[in-house]
């Protein structure tokens, strides 16, 4: 009982320490926050949804494409569960070969909480990475730790214990999406999502500057060799370490990753 006050005490203080650097909580203090006045739309699934009964363009995702619209020179994408089947393959490659830069940051296998949804984006790491799109896989993160993305979510259990919650994406430098919807098929077809699409140059930058900036620190970049091997690109005090299976996880994890993936449960993921 003593440990646990103890560990709660310090996560406490760590809390109250980050308050008192808070730029943002001194502007607040004194009545001088700066805001990004911007325009803004919400979007959602139809409720009819839940029912199967909505029809196509009634979907968040359809309306999230006439919204945005094509993206012509970067797309930088967060999802913790990022599954995209073989039609988001499909579609993410023929944004790259318009030219389009394509990243994405998910969570590693060490930092995801459910494996069966890893294995899902697993098995489609190849074909991205072959169609020119950069993939980062979040580090895992420990309580107290200041090595953490601004996106990052609680320690615990569900998908905030996996240091990465947040669900957005930056196109162009100029629009960007923050919501509730994952991009995978639970998102797209089951469950009802919304989120909103903000017309902001300076938070869409914001992402980009973080994903040149500090997601490469922070992620492991997954690259794919000659030989068709998957590798992964560990960055750390100025230095490269290169490995050659994922990342703090066990040969019975990995299998287990790679069993699942060979089920044919995606559109459940």
């Amino acid at each position: 009982m003593d440990s646990t006050r103890r560990q709660w005490d310090h996560l406490a203080a760590a809390y109250l320490e980050a308050l008192a650097s808070s730029s943002f909580v001194r502007d607040l203090l004194t009545r001088r926050p700066s805001f990004d006045w911007s325009p803004t739309r919400m979007l959602s699934d139809d409720p009819a949804k839940g029912l199967g009964r909505a029809p196509e363009d009634a979907l968040l995702w359809h309306r999230l494409t006439e919204s945005i619209g094509a993206p012509l020179r970067a797309l930088r994408l967060v999802s913790p569960y990022f599954v995209p089947g073989r039609a988001g393959v499909e579609a993410l490659a023929a944004i790259a070969r318009r030219g389009v830069e394509v990243a994405v940051l998910t969570n590693a296998l060490e930092a995801t909480d459910v494996a069966v949804v890893h294995a899902g984006y697993a098995k489609r790491r190849k074909a991205l990475l072959a169609a020119g799109i950069t993939l980062f896989e979040l580090k895992r993160g420990s309580s107290g730790s200041k090595k953490r993305v601004g996106w990052t979510g609680r320690s615990g259990s569900g998908s905030s214990g996996s240091s990465l919650h947040a669900k957005t994406f930056a196109v162009d430098r100029s629009r960007v999406f923050v919501g509730s919807f994952n991009f995978d098929p639970r998102s797209a077809r089951l469950n009802t999502e919304m989120g909103f699409v903000i017309e902001s140059a300076a938070l869409a930058d914001a992402l980009a500057q973080r994903f040149a900036h500090e997601v490469p620190a922070r992620a492991y970049q997954v690259g794919l060799g000659d030989t068709g091997r998957l590798h992964w690109i560990d960055r750390q005090d100025g230095g490269e370490v290169v490995r050659e299976e994922e990342p703090g996880t066990g040969v019975w994890r990995r299998f287990a990753v790679a069993l699942l993936s060979l089920l044919p449960i995606e559109w459940l993921l």
